[in-house]
């Protein structure tokens, strides 16, 4: 991305996918990519240096709109201050049901924790789903389940809990994301865990 800078203020934008015109002058997109630094700045084109220094991850926050600034020789495009999605569910309050958009107590909006306990549980069950067969083939034939799918079973219901406790207890949104984050060991682990998978 670049940026047009005319009198020390941004006034235009191009992609870099097309030629442009500048006053009486044109020139080709390849200014954008065969022409150097210097040749592009001596016209007033500048390429837009990123700063996602405050930007942060999606899944746990609101980034703001990107703002656009020249300053130093540089035009830089940055976030501003991240908004934390919100880590409990909100209700619906006594005026909101006076005024006809819910019921008190019951949920308005939901949180990030109640979110995450649903995708867990769901992987949960895609995990369980996988040896169901041998639960039916137990109700159906009276055959004997392996003992390795039981207590995998077991586990997997187990380690749910655990998961399920250690995000219900996340104190805000930047602990929710810290139970999601992987650290750098070979393989990566995270606080939360994971679920167990069936070793065959």
């Amino acid at each position: 991305m670049f940026a047009l800078v005319e009198d020390g203020s941004i006034t235009k934008y191009y992609s870099g996918n097309r030629g442009i015109t500048l006053g009486s002058n044109q020139y080709p997109k390849a200014i954008f990519t065969l022409w150097t630094k210097d040749e592009r700045e001596a016209i007033g084109i500048y390429e837009v240096v990123w700063d996602n220094s405050k930007k942060k991850d999606e899944a746990y926050y609101i980034n703001t709109d990107v703002s656009y600034a020249f300053a130093g020789g540089k035009v830089t495009a940055s976030y501003g201050d991240a908004t934390a999605k919100a880590h409990a569910d909100a209700l619906y309050t006594a005026e909101d049901e006076d005024n006809g958009l819910g019921t008190e107590g019951e949920v308005k909006a939901e949180g990030l924790k109640t979110k995450k306990i649903r995708e867990l549980k769901q992987q949960a069950a895609g995990i369980l789903a996988r040896t169901d067969w041998y639960i039916i083939r137990k109700a159906d034939a009276n055959t004997a389940i392996p003992s390795a799918i039981t207590n995998h079973r077991a586990a997997v219901r187990t380690k749910c809990a655990e998961m399920e406790t250690a995000i219900t207890n996340a104190a805000n949104t930047a602990a929710i994301e810290a139970l999601y984050t992987f650290n750098d060991d070979n393989p990566p682990t995270r606080p939360l865990g994971q679920l167990p998978r069936l070793e065959t």
